[in-house]
């Protein structure tokens, strides 16, 4: 079972949307996408940490754990790698809680770029949300057929969540 464990720390993200909704719905719907998915509907837990931050946190963050002096939309701290992470998927029945990380997303960033996109803050926030845990499970974007595999993995993952393509261009954006 997936378990989001979110907690806002910026009174930015207000109210008006269920953010504890879509972060599991973002949460489940990129599971989905990855060789992990039964992790979804298993006996063991699977927990993410999300918190909804803002800039000013998320700097401090970029800054001391990436060595970048700005905020960033998402940042992934993940709990597992290696042989930890490729067991991940064999890990069935019950146990303890398997950890993955947290997601940190920065709120003035995120609705920066949602304005600029025209989505609304919680369509681009799903986004983030799904780009951080494919992060968490080992995926990235450094090289190029990374990169395409990661960014159609999202691409799926929205589409689920009734969203359109996040990459795509739009008139103007």
């Amino acid at each position: 079972m997936m378990d989001a464990d979110v907690h806002i720390s910026s009174p930015r993200w207000g109210d008006a949307v269920d953010w504890q909704a879509l972060c599991d719905a973002a949460l489940a719907a990129a599971l989905a996408q990855t060789p992990y998915a039964a992790l979804a509907t298993g006996d063991r837990t699977v927990e993410v940490a999300v918190e909804l931050a803002d800039d000013v946190t998320v700097h401090a963050l970029n800054r001391q754990w990436r060595g970048k002096d700005a905020p960033t939309n998402v940042l992934s701290f993940p709990q597992l790698a290696g042989d930890d992470l490729a067991m991940l998927g064999q890990r069935t029945g019950a146990g303890p809680e398997i950890l993955l990380g947290d997601i940190i997303l920065a709120q003035e960033t995120c609705a920066r770029e949602a304005a600029d996109k025209a989505v609304p803050v919680g369509v681009h926030a799903s986004h983030l949300i799904i780009h951080g845990l494919l992060h968490l499970l080992g995926y990235d974007h450094v090289v190029d057929a990374a990169a395409e595999d990661m960014e159609a993995r999202e691409i799926r993952a929205m589409a689920a969540l009734g969203h359109a393509n996040p990459y795509r261009v739009t008139e103007g954006g």
